[in-house]
């Protein structure tokens, strides 16, 4: 696990920061969750949970499923996937070295405190090692 401190430290209050504003854009009904990826001081790469096709919904397709079915929190695509996926297609080949910051946020849209902020490491083939 890696504490950042000064710079860095300001720096990445200043992403998680974006990434909580563009968490707002999610339509997810069950969390709001954003995601930035940084490589030097350009963002190459953002996203917001949501469903494929960016649709507000009535109901969440998760309460109609069987108490037991395994499957993530919310039926959306994640916010780092489609963090991942637009570096991918705007700039590959930016992505290795580049750093992923995600933040969940609270229904009342403060930022969570646990397990949230997190930050990756971003690879060139999309993958990610955690930072801390």
């Amino acid at each position: 696990m890696e504490f950042l401190s000064g710079e860095q430290e300001i720096a990445a209050k200043k992403y998680i920061d974006m990434a909580a504003e563009i968490a707002e854009k999610s339509t997810c009904l069950r969390s709001k969750c954003g995601a930035v990826i940084i490589k030097g001081n350009e963002m190459i790469g953002s996203g917001f949970n949501s469903l494929p096709l960016d649709e507000h919904p009535d109901r969440c397709i998760k309460d109609e499923l069987l108490s037991n079915f395994k499957s993530d929190r919310t039926c959306c695509m994640h916010a780092e996937q489609r963090a991942i996926m637009e570096a991918l297609k705007v700039n590959p080949d930016k992505l290795k070295g580049s750093r992923l910051y995600f933040i969940r946020l609270d229904s009342d849209g403060a930022k969570k405190k646990l397990r949230e902020p997190v930050l990756h490491d971003m690879q060139q083939d999309g993958s990610r090692q955690r930072s801390f």
